[in-house]
């Protein structure tokens, strides 16, 4: 029997309470498709920020190399700004486990709607590949003149030959085995020296994959498109910024942000990969029993099948579909009166 090593780190807020209904379907998946997952939970987190000074402890990296997957909940809590969060604990583990794929596939489930008045389930399917480890997202700069009346900032952006070309042959390696399909997020009429610099890496990747329909489109046009025609949509590939936005969009017109998970994939396996929900913290409802664990629960189907535990993830989604058609177990954004627990439990039940 396989056994994984996974660090869960539930975070904030309504993060602890999905991570717990994920961690109890992956355990059922695991006992009923012959593999086990040895669990270490940290508890960083903004809490421990307001305790200790930092997110995480200076060797947190190095505590987590050893993992075989991260299952992380949600950070973010009043009182601690975003930057902190973010660069505190997010940023570092991408970049030091060189998570450069941010990988966010979005679906209509069954059983929900969505706010395009009548968009089919087939229509709304798309996925989007966003660069994880550079771009817009940027340490570089500076504030000068603080407080005076000539104060500004500057906020430097870093594209790499590099960086650029392997998120762009992510996806149309993705696109292979999809649709077939592929649209670049730029904005070469405004960023002059970025996006050009972009383009062109995209225009010699495509050539070298001609069985692979492939187009761009300056991002302001490609988020109207998500809304107007997302059914011409399939693999959305973008740098950090533009598919930070365009991905929080696909999540919104296909059900929400609670229905969405995410991968912050490290391809080549060298270091651990993290995976972890859409949404965010939500603070306002945590501890209430009424949040949706569903992102979650689909954020660890997509680190079982990251770790090549392919059926017990599909077993998964299937799990979610079947739970969300019947309609008896469905928390208050989804119109039903369920708690966390009740519809995690439905959804490890109904597993197969």
């Amino acid at each position: 029997m396989s056994e994984y090593r996974i660090a869960s780190i539930p975070g904030d807020g309504i993060g602890v309470d999905v991570t717990v209904e994920a961690r109890k379907v992956l355990d059922a998946a695991a006992a009923r498709h012959g593999f086990s997952l040895r669990w270490t939970e940290f508890d960083w987190s903004c809490e421990r920020y307001t305790q200790t000074g930092s997110m995480m402890p200076d060797d947190g990296v190095a505590q987590l190399a050893a993992f075989d997957g991260i299952l992380l909940g949600a950070v973010g809590f009043p009182g601690v700004p975003d930057h902190i969060s973010l660069w505190g604990l997010l940023i570092p583990l991408r970049r030091a486990f060189q998570q450069y794929v941010n990988l966010r596939p979005v679906r209509l489930l069954p059983g929900t709607t969505s706010v395009l008045s009548g968009r089919t389930a087939e229509e709304l399917e798309m996925v989007i590949v966003r660069e994880n480890s550079e771009g817009e997202y940027s340490a570089i700069g500076g504030r000068h003149n603080s407080g005076r009346p000539d104060e500004f900032v500057l906020q430097e952006s870093v594209f790499t030959r590099v960086g650029v070309e392997r998120i762009i042959r992510y996806a149309f390696e993705l696109a292979r085995t999809r649709t077939s399909r592929v649209t670049s997020a730029t904005k070469s009429n405004g960023l002059i020296h970025s996006m050009p610099f972009w383009d062109e890496i995209f225009a010699e990747v495509a050539a070298k994959y001609p069985d692979v329909e492939s187009g761009q489109m300056h991002v302001d046009a490609l988020a109207a498109r998500m809304v107007q025609a997302p059914d011409r949509l399939d693999v959305v590939v973008g740098s950090n910024l533009f598919g930070d936005i365009l991905s929080d969009l696909a999540a919104a017109v296909t059900g929400g942000l609670g229905m969405a998970p995410s991968g912050n994939i490290n391809p080549s396996g060298e270091f651990p990969s993290m995976f972890e929900a859409v949404h965010g913290s939500a603070p306002d409802i945590a501890g209430q029993g009424i949040a949706n664990p569903v992102a979650q629960i689909l954020a660890g189907a997509m680190l079982l099948e990251h770790l090549g535990e392919t059926v017990a993830a599909q077993a998964i989604r299937t799990s979610v579909d079947e739970v969300l058609t019947a309609g008896a177990e469905l928390t208050p954004d989804l119109g039903g009166t369920a708690t966390t627990t009740r519809l995690g439990t439905a959804v490890a039940e109904a597993l197969r």
